[in-house]
């Protein structure tokens, strides 16, 4: 943009636009919330394997709550969604 004084011109820079005030349309691709992951379900004798402790296989299942696994030398109740947790 530019401005004359005088005889002279000075050159103005424009101010950014306000991008806090932007409105998205609830149709967008961009701001579209991602989906939950699905939470797995186990059952009795599932075996499994987990980041921290290894192998193992499940005792038992708490509906959408937790599993206790057994891995051989001890027992551990992971909670849902069991982020670490794979079935095999």
């Amino acid at each position: 943009m530019l401005r004359s004084v005088g005889r002279r011109r000075i050159l103005g820079l424009m101010k950014p636009p306000r991008v806090a005030n932007r409105r998205h349309l609830p149709s967008s691709p961009f701001n579209a919330p991602s989906a939950p992951a699905p939470v797995e379900h186990f059952a009795v004798n599932d075996r499994v394997t987990h980041d921290q402790y290894g192998l193992g296989s499940v005792i038992s299942v708490e509906e959408d709550i937790a599993v206790l696994v057994d891995f051989g030398p001890r027992r551990v109740r992971i909670i849902s969604p069991y982020a670490k947790l794979t079935k095999l």
